[in-house]
């Protein structure tokens, strides 16, 4: 709950307010559709809230009402009349239960901490939680025990999993057997393959960690997306993404594609996923986590791996720029013989140096979430640059490593090309725009849920707002349909009641919505909004399991978001497909294991990705993600095939493959 506006909402969005009146149209941000906050005008005359400026920015480079080209550095604040306008709007409090008083927005804070009975009474029950599982760890532990069958011992602390094979290698999940060896692809118990090519002698590296994570706030958000589930092909629950300045991305070593096979003793390799959820959103300050790591291929035994662990230490750094554009006054280089980055040497009188903390010779593991094990220099000094104050290292110091074993790739310190200053001058990577194909395919794959496809008509005062935020969006890096995020108490469709939080909005007054980005569709909303009546049509998904745990937003600390579960069930032509294409050595393997396909007793399944190893040409590219779904390769349909009939097709494509997937965003813990 944040302590500012007194409502839950992630911490890097913008504050949350029940304002007690329609506030005019000029003071509110085309980007959140909410009155602005911290405005900032920019140079072709628009206002947007600072936060809503800053993150878009961060992905585009236009305005985003007329995408003239802009800059975050050419905006600046708007003026103090505007300011003044805006922090006198009336808002209510938002503990109507306690307290039903109305203040100026400027006031809300003031009023939270030190007047309002029902600020007061939340603290005193979030007191007495802390105290009572403070009380708790005095206690002695108890196992909690699931219904599920029990599976194989996985061994903890660190403990390396190899399993070889003449052509490939996978670590089999959840299973006592390495699986089936194929010639074309070794395939596990639960049918999931890895695409592996080539005849040497290979191995493939995992294992499992114990973490754990603490939290100063017990409900405070985890800040990572998790997809899978033993009501999906996935079977395991697997990271999908972890946020930047979360918890997770602070503590620094569970990086996307980790397995979780544990929370707190609890085994969740053999739950739901909306179980899985439930039990990662569980509030409390320590949280104990095993998770399995894919290390990526490897032709040294075990022995050798274990041997070269010790007198290491994962060290957390934290740097603080006074404005983007000031320098850390690290050198990063690439070594010859391992993948990663490494500090080469600290500038004297630099940020970096004056902190003491980091030293030469440390190999970067990730910054401010992003992880690096398998980076560049280039991509540090990016995450750098655009990082406007705490840049966070976590970094592993081995002793004993002289600088000759550190190469710049046969380059010298200076040469761009191989290694990188946080200074600047590093190449900017432009994100490619992937072409808006919508791959228009039949699924029948709707596990656990139903959509309701509805026609709400409503008359309205023609100033009277809908009273709604959305979401998504065909320029969402998720590719999105439009859907609602809230329905805010004031507004007509709060009265009306049969727009809900997490329907799919599919047009407006007979406008199509459902291929708009998010700019289109929120002055599609507003324009017809204006008029006297409005008739919207929309999507439910409804779950068919009544027994799954409740995951409404009363699980206090958490913001909403749609479960990544609740995506599968979307109607194919709201799927937006997007071409991914990657390309290896002849050598090399494409470095992703997939599950799903046609089977006699479960029919049609999609093919998900389940893992992607470290190292190889589909974990560089960086664009495919655990739990995307592949509807076709090289442009022949996935949809009716088996597992064995399209490994050989993947495995045939000797350089290059062009697959098409849909990409669905996991589920926030």
């Amino acid at each position: 709950l944040c302590c500012e506006c007194g409502q839950f909402h992630l911490l890097l969005d913008n504050h949350l307010y029940n304002f007690q009146d329609e506030v005019d149209d000029e003071l509110i941000c085309h980007i959140c559709l909410q009155p602005l906050l911290q405005p900032m005008d920019t140079p072709c005359g628009h206002t947007y809230c600072f936060k809503c400026l800053e993150n878009f920015m961060q992905e585009y480079n236009f305005c985003p009402m007329d995408r003239k080209k802009l800059s975050f550095q050419q905006c600046h604040k708007s003026s103090l009349l505007v300011r003044n306008l805006l922090d006198k709007l009336v808002v209510f409090c938002p503990f109507k239960a306690e307290c039903q008083q109305t203040m100026q927005r400027c006031e809300l804070e003031a009023h939270l901490q030190n007047r309002c009975p029902g600020f007061k009474k939340y603290k005193s029950e979030l007191q007495r939680k802390k105290n009572s599982i403070s009380k708790g760890k005095e206690d002695p532990p108890t196992k909690v025990e699931t219904n599920t069958p029990k599976d194989p011992e996985v061994p903890s602390g660190g403990s390396s999993l190899v399993a070889e094979s003449s052509a490939a290698a996978v670590v089999s999940l959840g299973t006592a057997e390495p699986g089936l060896v194929n010639p074309a692809f070794e395939e596990t118990e639960e049918g999931e393959s890895l695409i592996q090519k080539g005849n040497y002698r290979t191995s493939l590296v995992a294992e499992t960690t114990t973490i754990e994570i603490h939290r100063e706030d017990p409900e405070e958000e985890l800040g990572m997306r998790i997809v899978g589930g033993k009501d999906t092909p996935l079977g395991n629950i697997v990271v999908q993404e972890v946020l930047r300045d979360s918890v997770i991305a602070a503590d620094g070593r569970i990086a996307p594609g980790d397995h979780i096979l544990e929370v707190n003793g609890v085994n969740i390799s053999s739950v739901t996923h909306c179980q899985a959820v439930s039990f990662l959103r569980h509030p409390g300050p320590v949280l104990h986590l095993m998770v399995l790591q894919e290390k990526g291929f490897s032709n040294k035994t075990a022995q050798q791996d274990s041997t070269s662990a010790t007198n290491r230490e994962v060290i957390h750094v934290t740097l603080i720029k006074r404005d983007r554009s000031e320098p850390l006054g690290i050198k990063l280089i690439r070594k010859t013989d391992e993948a990663g980055i490494f500090i080469l040497d600290l500038l004297e009188g630099g940020l970096a140096a004056k902190n003491g903390k980091l030293s030469r010779n440390d190999r970067v593991l990730s910054i401010n979430g992003q992880d690096l094990r398998q980076g560049t220099p280039e991509a540090a000094a990016q995450i750098i640059q655009t990082t406007e104050s705490r840049v966070n290292f976590v970094v592993l110091r081995q002793s004993g490593v002289q600088l000759s074993d550190l190469v710049e790739d046969g380059s010298t310190s200076n040469n761009s090309s191989s290694s990188s200053s946080s200074n600047g001058g590093s190449p900017v990577h432009h994100r490619r725009r992937l072409d808006q194909n919508h791959y228009r395919r039949k699924s029948t794959y709707q596990k656990g849920y139903v959509n309701h496809e509805k026609t709400v008509a409503i008359k309205k005062e023609p100033k009277e707002s809908l009273g709604i935020t959305i979401g998504g969006g065909r320029d969402n890096k998720n590719k999105l349909p439009i859907y609602v995020t809230s329905v805010q108490p004031i507004g007509c469709l709060f009265r009306d009641g049969r727009i809900k939080r997490g329907d799919v909005l599919l047009s407006i007054n007979g406008i199509d919505l459902t291929h708009l980005n998010y700019y289109e569709a929120v002055s599609a909303l507003k324009s017809n909004a204006a008029s006297h009546s409005v008739v919207l049509k929309a999507l439910e998904i409804l779950s068919l399991n009544s027994t799954e745990p409740s995951l409404d937003i009363k699980e206090q600390g958490f913001s909403w978001s749609p479960l990544w579960i609740t995506w599968l069930g979307l109607p194919s032509y709201l799927h937006f497909c997007q071409d991914i294409v990657l390309s290896k050595g002849n050598l090399e393997s494409w470095g992703f294991s997939i599950v799903g396909g046609f089977e006699e007793s479960k029919g049609n399944q999609p093919f998900f990705i389940k893992t992607i190893v470290p190292g190889t040409p589909a974990f560089r590219d960086r664009k495919l993600k655990c739990g995307d779904e592949i509807v076709a390769v090289n442009g022949v349909p996935a949809i009716g095939m088996s597992n064995s009939e399209l490994i050989p097709m993947l495995k045939e494509q000797k350089n290059k493959v062009t697959l098409t997937v849909v990409s669905w965003p996991g589920s926030l813990v």
